[in-house]
């Protein structure tokens, strides 16, 4: 049996954390958008887009946002012993179905029309199953493992930022010489340069496809200044930047 007791969205600040805490229910708490961490009873985890933590009743957890958040929640009772085993930090399927039920639920929550606390209960049912089936079954790993790849997902979306590497070491839990051996194991190149050509390739589609000044396109790319834009672009391109506009608009 399941009864929900609450659902509710919320938008958090870049930096907000909320501290440790535990309810007497279940919580289940998707990041619609969101990127961080958070420990749920001994163990610590990354979340990021489209996943999800799953939280059972007395277990102390926090959670910690690094960009701004936009999450939804629902608490709930419910009577499985199996979900206890399911605490954790799980990536929703392709076709997003925890999120498209719980949008169902939030729906029926705000209009309040005859019926709607069964209905509620009812939908959380065929969530809770569908959970056992997800990760249950299929034995599907939680995103603590791959601190790593969480850091790199991160400099994909933030690389035209300041990014220091001891920073992103910090995020991803190792030291900073371990934090570079083992990006530049899986990746075949240290965070810095991975940096600098994710940097080199926003240029470039700037460079090709805007009117931007040189420096407008340094500053758009994350570089310091003009001097070390035009540089680094001279020595991993071949052209200056200037050039390279002229022969790409040519061709």
């Amino acid at each position: 049996m399941v009864r929900v007791l609450y659902i509710v969205s919320a938008e958090h600040e870049s930096g907000t954390y909320i501290p440790p805490h535990q309810h007497e229910c279940y919580e289940l708490v998707y990041y619609i958008k969101g990127l961080g961490t958070c420990n749920v009873g001994t163990r610590s985890y990354h979340f990021r887009n489209s996943s999800f933590s799953l939280i059972p009743p007395n277990t102390k957890h926090d959670e910690n946002h690094q960009p701004e958040a936009d999450i939804l929640f629902v608490g709930f009772h419910c009577d499985n012993p199996q979900m206890n085993a399911l605490a954790g930090v799980y990536e929703d399927d392709k076709e997003q179905t925890v999120l498209q039920n719980l949008l169902r639920m939030k729906e029926e929550f705000c209009r309040k029309r005859e019926g709607f606390a069964e209905l509620l209960n009812l939908q959380m049912s065929e969530i809770t199953v569908h959970l056992l089936r997800l990760l249950g079954a299929t034995g599907s790993p939680s995103l603590s493992e791959d601190r790593v790849q969480y850091v790199m997902n991160y400099m994909d979306e933030h690389y035209r930022q300041k990014l220091p590497i001891g920073s992103l070491a910090e995020m991803s839990g190792y030291s900073y010489d371990r934090f570079r051996h083992l990006f530049k194991e899986r990746y075949g190149c240290s965070p810095l340069r991975y940096l600098l050509l994710k940097r080199l390739d926003y240029a470039k589609s700037l460079l090709k496809h805007t009117q931007m000044h040189i420096s407008e396109v340094s500053a758009a790319s994350g570089f310091v200044n003009d001097a070390q834009f035009c540089n680094m672009f001279k020595r991993e391109i071949g052209l200056t930047p200037r050039t390279f506009r002229i022969n790409n608009r040519a061709n």
